[in-house]
This record gives structure tokens, sequence and C-alpha cells, in this order.
């Protein structure tokens, strides 16, 4: 009997993420995933009147291509599926598979040709900018032993944060957005962490189901070369199949000039790959009040309740500040009181503090308002 729990899913992605519309195209690309959500999503989007196309990925293929592929084949790989999403008008992205490990072992310089050819040519250039999309993780035993839960509790936290009333999250971040657009200076303080920086002209965009699934930020993104200070990451975060720890990043006229972390070599050769690498594309304050505690699953983490996360890489057209990168790398910093707290400011004036919003119009943001 099928899952009713997958049948909502498949709702939300359909309906109200992508909002398939009759005669559209839809992508649908899972990878690693049990076929029942994907058999689920073509049915939602066919009952839209729409046409999903599906495409079946495997996390280990994709490793054997990277690691002997030529330029030459990068691009005509490249081409291949950036026609295909040209023709789309939706996209839901599937991603599970048993080993988050399984880019690991790929030298920096193939991730390097693969993120540069493919991923930049058919996501950042046309995915990202000429589709609705959505991507999200799917539950497996393996992100639930990163989670440190059992399978069954797993699915139930997973269900509950992915379809959640994304509509009530939604107008609650209305004034949250409303404050970024008028502000110029932001700081942000904590242990180990004194960084200031502008978002003047840049303003606030609400994640609010509508590209994430789980979601729950708004972002921003920092006056290219207005970074100055240092930060001090206190939430494990991968990156390509290794998980980076303890990341200190110093910061100076918006470029990082020091990176340390548990691989104080690995995490330089990614700042290295290219000039934007380190600069900052992305600034985001995280609210969903189901996600408290990281789980090294990038697209969980960035939405933690009481966080932020600073981004080195390539900016997003709607929040546009010039910065280009192969490189897009969300890093997450807590600062609820358990995790050391910390203090965001606006303009001089404090909005956040432990995790908890102070503004009177930003209360509605906080975790008891939004369950």
């Amino acid at each position: 009997m099928l899952d009713p729990r997958i049948t909502k899913l498949a709702d939300v992605l359909v309906n109200y993420s992508v909002k398939a519309q009759p005669g559209e195209n839809i992508l649908i690309e899972a990878y690693g995933i049990d076929n029942a959500l994907v058999k689920e999503l073509v049915k939602k989007v066919h009952a839209a009147g729409a046409h999903p196309f599906v495409n079946l990925r495997d996390h280990a293929v994709i490793r054997q291509l990277v690691m002997e592929g030529t330029e030459a084949q990068m691009q005509t790989w490249a081409d291949v599926d950036a026609f295909q999403m040209k023709k789309m008008q939706g996209y839901i992205g599937v991603r599970g598979g048993a080993n988050i490990y399984e880019l690991s072992d790929i030298p920096a310089d193939r991730m390097k040709l693969y993120n540069s050819v493919y991923y930049q040519q058919v996501h950042f250039d046309v995915r990202i900018k000429d589709t609705r999309w959505v991507v999200l993780r799917y539950p497996t035993s393996s992100m639930a032993q990163l989670a440190s839960m059992s399978t069954d509790a797993f699915e139930e936290f997973y269900f509950n944060v992915c379809t959640m009333d994304y509509g009530k999250m939604s107008k609650a971040m209305d004034a949250l957005k409303e404050l970024m657009d008028r502000t110029d200076k932001v700081r942000l303080v904590g242990p180990g962490t004194d960084l200031t920086f502008s978002i003047k002209g840049i303003g606030g965009v609400k994640c609010d189901g509508e590209l994430n699934i789980p979601d729950g930020e708004v972002y921003s993104a920092p006056v290219r070369d207005s970074v100055n200070g240092v930060i001090s990451f206190n939430t494990p975060t991968p990156h390509d199949g290794f998980i980076f720890e303890n990341i200190v990043l110093q910061f100076e006229n918006g470029k990082i000039i020091k990176a340390t972390a548990n691989d104080t070599d690995r995490i330089n050769e990614i700042f290295d790959m290219d000039e934007g690498a380190r600069y900052v594309g992305e600034f985001a304050i995280g609210v969903n009040p189901y996600i408290q505690h990281p789980m090294k699953d990038t697209l969980f983490d960035e939405k933690i309740d009481g966080s932020f996360h600073f981004t080195p890489g390539n900016c997003y057209d709607d929040a546009y500040n010039g910065n280009k990168s192969s490189l897009h790398w969300d890093i997450v910093n807590i600062q609820r009181p358990e995790y050391g707290g910390g203090e965001i400011w606006f303009d001089d004036v404090l909005i956040r503090k432990d995790g908890i919003f102070v503004l009177p119009e930003l209360l509605q943001l906080n975790p008891e308002n939004l369950k």
C-alpha cells in the first residue's frame, strides 16, 4: 500500500512548489531512490494536465563518468542535458542514495571540470534561470544515520519538515524580506565571529517551499567587496562527499584571505577553483521550526531554526551582487544558546538574539508561531 505521506509530498512538489500548469513540460530527475515517489510525481504531473519527463540517475555512475571523462565528453554531456532542460518549464530534483560519500574520492581537478562545465551550464545557466524548480533529499538509512536517528523516527521527522504549512511560513517571511529590502549594514556576532557587510540595493528573497523542500530561509547577498572580519562556523558542512568542520574564514574587502578547517589544504583548494570562489554570493537566515540540529545534509542544515548561512561562490540572479563562480557552498552557523548563541544586527538595530527574533514585526518567524 502506498504511504499516504508520499502522496502528500508529491502534491506539495507538483502543485505548490513548481505549480505545474496544463501543457507544460516538467522534468523529474531522481538520484538513487525507489520508484514510489517518482511514480506518484508522474501521476500528479499528469493530473495537472502537464507532461512529465523522467531521468533516473545514480551517484556511483556519476562518479565513474567524472573520474575518467574528458573535457570534450563533459561538454557534450552538458550540451545534451542543457538542450533537454531548455524544453522544460518545471524541474523536480529528488536526491537520495545509500552513501553520502560517493563522490568524496574524486580528485579536485576532476570535480572542478564537472562543476565548471556540466553543472554550471545545465543547472546554473538554464535550470535555475529558466525553470520553476524544486530540489529535495529523499529519506534513506544513510540520512537517518547522519542524523543519529532510527529509520522510523527519521522518516517521521522528514515528512513533518517537508509537508509543513509553507503558505503560513511564506506570509510570516514578508516582514523579514521587507526589512532586508531597506537594510544597508549587517553585522554578525558570536563566538569567534565578528563580521560586517552591506546588502544595500540587493534586498531579500523568500524561500518558502517553491525552490527547495525542505525550505525556510530568507536570503540576500553581500555587496561583493563589503565583507570584512572573521566568521567561525559551528556546523559540520559537506562538500563533494567530504565533511568539513571547524571552518574559520577571514575576510578583507569581500575576499577570503585566510581559511582554516579540519582539512585546511583541501578547503583552500576549493576556494582556489576560480576567482569568484573566495567571494560571497549569498547570506541567508534560517527559520524552519522542525529542523533543530545539523544532519550533514545542506538542504536541511541551511534551514535550521536560529541559523544563518554564508555562501562562498556564485550569487543568484534575484539577489545579484555580480559574483560568478562554479562554487556555491552554503556554510551554516547556528546561533541558539546550546550552540554558543549569537546576534544579527541590521543598521545597528538588533533583530535576532540567540536564534530568537526580537523585533515585533518579526516575532511570527519564531518557532512557536510557525508550527
